[in-house]
């Protein structure tokens, strides 16, 4: 893993901000030291922008894949974990002898483990990044499951000319639905509940009105 960097900003702040997203750790992971503050020049003859040196503090290994290998081994999992950049983001993929444990009821501890992975690389960090956490192709399965489960209550409804309302589901589970519906000239999508495992609603689309605002009034 890269050590250091120096790098320039049009101030002090966008120095280190760039220099944080390079390294890829927050800011109470490195040391920084001012090489250079910005000047002005005369005319605008003769202008620098600033320059910081950012020094990963001693012992720091901060790479979302030493991050999730030091969480796996607290719980007592070996596995071996893959990294790929997919559209610009991090995705780990992770390899166990016991995946079931790893994914668990409706992938609740995948996305437990990619939620605290997440909070510890973006702990007081100025650029905030997304790392997603996958195990033996959970995530494309559940994916095509639950577009399946969409498109099947979407012709329920359609025959039926009722609301269907699916069971509690965390956020990204709710996107797919929504996704996978968004485009049908028949039925809409909407949330229902709070907190996180919020549930999604299929209705009609000449009830989709209706509906949100009695469940909102209700």
């Amino acid at each position: 893993m890269q050590q250091y960097v120096e790098i320039e900003g049009q101030t002090t702040g966008e120095a280190l901000e760039h220099g944080l997203e390079e390294l890829g750790v927050s800011r109470d992971q490195v040391n920084v030291k001012v090489i250079r503050e910005p000047t002005k020049g005369i005319f605008g003859l003769g202008a620098k922008e600033a320059k910081v040196r950012l020094t990963l503090k001693q012992g720091v290994s901060s790479t979302p894949e030493a991050i999730m290998t030091e969480i796996l081994a607290r719980m007592g999992v070996n596995a071996k974990i893959k990294s790929q950049i997919i559209d610009g983001s991090t995705h780990l993929i992770i390899n166990a002898d016991t995946p079931g444990l790893l994914i668990g009821r409706h992938g609740q501890t995948l996305n437990a483990l990619e939620h605290i992975l997440n909070c510890i690389l973006n702990k007081s960090s100025l650029v905030k990044k997304k790392v997603f956490v996958d195990a033996e192709g959970y995530r494309e399965r559940r994916e095509q499951m639950l577009m399946d489960l969409a498109y099947r209550v979407a012709t329920k409804v359609r025959q039926t000319n009722q609301e269907i309302v699916l069971d509690p589901m965390p956020p990204q589970d709710r996107r797919i639905i929504h996704t996978a519906l968004h485009s049908d000239e028949h039925v809409r999508t909407y949330s229902r509940g709070g907190g996180v495992m919020k549930r999604v609603a299929v209705t009609p689309k000449d009830q989709y009105e209706a509906g949100r605002k009695e469940y909102a009034s209700g």
